[in-house]
């Protein structure tokens, strides 16, 4: 039987994902950028974002020279702002100390701000022709059920397993073609609900052989996911909205949202924040989900009827509704603030 690689190969070259707009290119600039995007991140979510952030940043030397707050406004909707934060400080660095240039070996990638082991080895295969192993999540589902790997590939024990399986597969020629396969096939063969009769390598899959398909790799051990409350302000003020930006560290971090109530009462911190409010209306709360939490979210809307003196303190923004929506702020930000901006809102 053919090797696991040579399959895969041929396969990539007749049936692979084509016409990406990362693809084709061997700047590491480009590539580095598809990585870190399409981290936690679906292909056709990434893709607009994707060509909004080349056209305006083309290369590394235009990252590192824009401000973090545009940064983070084109990345705004993304999520995991963590990566939009890592990439910028890391096109700085690359400028600084390296003169722009890229590092051409996997080490040297996976010392980049926001680069793991996985990224590391798919930009040095893809721009640099390294011979490097990936396992990304996609991989490790079909390496798992392919070779018959138990349990949850998050485990460090299994994972280490899967980490040796993928550079023992590793073929000496067609690196780049072969990474790009085992992408492929995790995204759009081998998913959770696969599609087997397509898979170049169903003949040796150990998943498919024993009718286990739906049960390798296995699920996350479940867990209690913490639900937290929070009240937000909506400083309403002539078709303008207060926005105060986070620390540059923790949740959304440097993006602008509502301010979060206190236990002062609203008319206390209004006043706080330079507003004299007139009224004050609590709106249907809304949920946002994150990696270890969810947040439950209760908006209350403040009519404010004047403001006050030292109003306009740093870190702070009065805005347009219509400007607030391109803002650089976190989705439950904008969904309030097409609430607010919709004509036939129905609060």
């Amino acid at each position: 039987m053919p090797a696991f690689a040579s399959l895969l190969v041929a396969w990539q070259r007749r049936h692979g994902r084509k016409g990406l707009p990362w693809q084709d290119t061997r700047d590491p600039y480009r590539i580095w950028l598809s990585e870190v995007m399409l981290q936690q991140t679906q292909v056709a979510a990434a893709i607009p974002y994707y060509r909004r952030f080349v056209s305006r940043f083309p290369d590394v030397q235009a990252l590192a020279a824009a401000d973090e707050d545009e940064v983070l406004r084109l990345w705004s909707g993304l999520g995991y702002y963590a990566r939009a934060r890592n990439l910028h400080r890391a096109a700085r660095k690359l400028v600084s100390e390296h003169g722009g240039r890229f590092p051409d070996s996997v080490d040297e990638i996976e010392q980049v701000p926001g680069i793991g082991r996985s990224s590391a080895a798919a930009i040095a295969a893809f721009a640099f022709g390294r011979r490097a192993a990936i396992l990304d999540g996609n991989v490790k589902r079909v390496l798992a059920r392919c070779y018959g790997v138990e349990g949850w590939p998050g485990e460090r024990e299994v994972e280490a397993k899967l980490w040796r399986l993928a550079e023992r597969l590793l073929p000496k020629d067609d690196v780049g073609v072969y990474t790009q396969a085992l992408m492929d096939l995790g995204a759009t063969v081998c998913t959770r609900q696969p599609r087997c009769d397509l898979c170049p390598v169903r003949r040796r899959c150990v998943a498919r052989r024993e009718s286990r398909v739906h049960e390798l790799p296995a699920p996350r051990p479940r867990r209690t996911v913490p639900l937290r409350d929070a009240t937000w302000l909506l400083l309403l003020h002539n078709q303008q909205v207060l926005l105060e930006r986070r620390p540059g560290a923790g949740l959304w971090g440097g993006l602008w949202t509502f301010p979060a109530a206190s236990n002062a009462g609203y008319a206390a911190q209004a006043r706080e924040l330079g507003c004299e409010i007139s009224s004050t209306r609590e709106l249907e709360p809304l949920e946002h989900g994150f990696t270890h939490f969810r947040l439950r979210i209760r908006p209350v809307l403040c009519g404010v009827a004047r403001t006050l003196p030292g109003v306009a303190a740093p870190g702070r923004l009065w805005i347009d509704l219509e400007d607030a929506a391109q803002a650089a702020a976190p989705a439950p930000v904008k969904k309030l603030i097409a609430r607010l901006g919709a004509s036939n809102a129905s609060w």
